[in-house]
């Protein structure tokens, strides 16, 4: 599959102990730190274009420092800044870099509240400035706020025009920086209420700064906030005054997972993340739910409150599929069991010869999904057996038994992931004639001519790898037919939550569908299509529907596979080509507890969803009319 870039990745950690708890317990004061890093590491698969780390200090004084953070570009990002937070500890003597109390009130990085951050830009946007955590500084505690979070909005452009109306002026067009502004505004408001009570209450001086650090209620500063965003997102801050947070979007469409015990209250992007950091169980570990937020105040009090109210069941059906870890229990099982119900539909595409098929995967993420389908398979070889047992008439004999013993899958590995590009290679053919070869084989591990080859791959998107790759290097063992066989749906729409899909043209099913209606005299079903997505964005977005989807009723998968087919084949390459997709149906089957298929079905979850797609087939048409003038 084509790499995709995705969702970001969160790791939080409040420690409730004084850090000379941790110091004599686990031999160090840097317990938190350390299990930031491994959090991050082991979530280095959601964000490999920056990190950054964020902590407070909860007991210091005026004139000293209580936030930091520290942030890196690039895939060694999260190494980078724990290197730049070890620098500041060098000089040290064994005994003050043993010392918890100097620790606390010397150097930095030495507090309560961590925050990490994996990166991925979804937008086209780079640089430092875009890389999380975002701070929000401010002389008064309780007002710094530290925002990170694994989100993708919507609706920023109507949050953007409603803080500038209140005469606000953001710095950065983003949704990241966007959030940080309102949520510091309304975290202003909140302190500047808690300012009025301590003074009617007759405080002065420090003791009013005291009152407002000890009741600042992020849940008001959350419910005020968030019902204006549209998306989907986990959204994670620490204040200076000790308050953390991590809020999951009312749709649950992003994860989160939290653990707390006596010590600390850690959260995550993924479940496997806690349970190897802390050593724990999955039944030790809780998902956050849609709407919830996970909140420990400046006391070490740890609530959870339904911040916002759920507003459907579409947690994303991708995340099990590819992004998320494979480790995971439930995520393991579900992939090998997409792999597994795939097999009827390989059946057929190979005419039922299992004994002249070879299986293989596309390296490296389709590789549990593979172990589902061989062990179908092997299942299915093995009732074939008991059915020749029993439909003898006689005892067989030992050849009759060695040869149907005999009979088994045969699978190899039979691609290899072998180099990446070098984007230094600018001139185009030298970059194709590379990309050719970021996968090779193992020549003559099947009968030339005899064999089919059976490949699964997670995900078809693009189809850009096996154009210019795949495809060419699996006709080289010359099999009889080749089998491409994708463990989930044909993903026909564009993500607006997370993923760097945002364009229609970008889908081989869309471009499929479009040379579909140009060969069959349907261009009107375009032009129609187009004017009622322009009808549809004059609606209030509640309102709105998907039009984009009816392009496809046409069609059946079938079809789409078979023009799909004679997009993806290189010149040269006459061998048979079969593609073989999993079923809508079979995606709830193996996934039932994560509805959110609006790549596979164009049900989007939230109104921006159904906008930006309806937007998204506008933009097209426009495109494809200032190039050709026509359709």
């Amino acid at each position: 599959m084509e790499q995709l870039k995705h969702e970001c990745g969160i790791a939080m950690i409040r420690l409730l102990k004084p850090l000379d708890y941790y110091q004599r317990k686990y031999g160090t004061w840097m317990y938190g730190l350390n299990k930031l890093y491994l959090m991050m590491e082991k979530q280095h698969n959601r964000g490999q274009e920056g990190a950054g780390m964020a902590c407070v200090k909860l007991h210091t004084t005026p004139g000293n420092e209580y936030m930091f953070r520290e942030k890196a570009e690039g895939s060694n990002a999260i190494t980078e800044i724990f290197a730049t937070v070890q620098k500041g500890f060098k000089g040290l003597s064994r005994e003050e870099i043993h010392d918890a109390e100097y620790a606390a009130a010397n150097l930095p990085f030495a507090g309560e509240l961590y925050m990490g951050h994996l990166r991925y830009s979804t937008t086209g946007k780079s640089g430092l400035k875009y890389v999380h955590p975002f701070l929000r500084r401010n002389n008064w505690k309780a007002k710094n706020l530290c925002l990170c979070g694994n989100f993708n909005m919507t609706n920023i452009d109507e949050v953007f025009d409603k803080i500038t109306e209140q005469g606000q002026y953001p710095r950065i067009f983003s949704d990241s920086y966007i959030m940080l502004e309102w949520m510091g505004h309304r975290l202003d408001r909140e302190v500047e209420r808690n300012y009025q009570d301590a003074k009617e209450l007759g405080l002065k001086g420090t003791d009013i700064t005291d009152y407002i650090d000890n009741h600042v209620k992020m849940a008001n500063v959350l419910k005020t906030t968030m019902p204006d965003f549209d998306g989907g997102y986990v959204v994670c801050g620490l204040t200076g005054s000790g308050e953390m947070f991590s809020l999951r979007d009312p749709w649950g469409i992003r994860p989160a997972f939290y653990y707390r015990n006596d010590e600390i209250v850690a959260v995550a992007s993924e479940r496997p993340v806690l349970q190897t950091t802390f050593d724990l169980e999955c039944d030790d570990i809780t998902e956050l739910m849609p709407g919830q937020a996970v909140m420990v105040n400046k006391n070490g009090e740890c609530n959870i409150e339904q911040v916002l109210e759920p507003r459907g069941d579409s947690a994303c059906s991708f995340e099990r599929i590819y992004f998320s870890r494979g480790s995971d229990r439930d995520i393991y099982q579900e992939r090998k069991q997409l792999g597994e119900q795939l097999l009827p539909s390989i059946l057929k595409a190979v005419d039922e010869d299992v004994e002249h098929t070879v299986f293989s995967f596309i390296p490296n993420t389709a590789e549990v999904a593979y172990y589902g389908m061989l062990g179908g398979f092997k299942r299915y070889i093995n009732e074939q057996k008991i059915k020749a047992l029993e439909n003898m008439d006689h005892m067989p004999t030992h050849e009759e038994l060695q040869e149907l013993l005999h009979q088994y899958v045969r699978s190899e590995k039979i691609a290899w992931k072998d180099i990446k590009l070098r984007t230094f290679i600018t001139e185009g053919n030298s970059r194709n004639d590379l990309a050719s070869h970021v996968y090779d084989i193992t020549y003559e591990s099947l009968e030339q001519g005899v064999d089919n080859l059976v490949v699964i791959d997670d995900s078809i998107v693009r189809g850009t790898t096996l154009r210019e790759s795949i495809i060419k290097i699996l006709d080289r063992l010359h099999p009889k037919k080749i089998v491409i066989v994708s463990s989930s749906p044909q993903i026909r729409y564009p993500d607006y939550y997370g993923i760097d899909m945002a364009h229609l043209e970008e889908f081989i099913a869309f471009r499929a569908c479009v040379e579909l209606l140009k060969d069959r005299n349907m261009h009107h079903l375009i032009e129609d299509t187009y004017h009622h997505c322009v009808e549809e964005m004059k609606k209030p977005k509640a309102e709105m529907v998907c039009c984009v989807k009816d392009l496809y009723k046409p069609f059946t998968v079938e079809e789409l596979n078979t023009k799909m087919v004679e997009m993806l084949r290189p010149a040269g390459v006459t061998t048979p080509i079969e593609l073989v997709f999993q079923s809508i149906e079979g995606l709830h089957k193996a996934i039932p507890n994560h509805k959110g298929d609006w790549y596979f079905t164009g049900n989007y979850p939230t109104p921006g969803g159904v906008k930006l797609a309806n937007q998204a087939f506008i933009n097209y048409v426009e495109k494809v009319y200032q190039y050709a003038q026509k359709f």
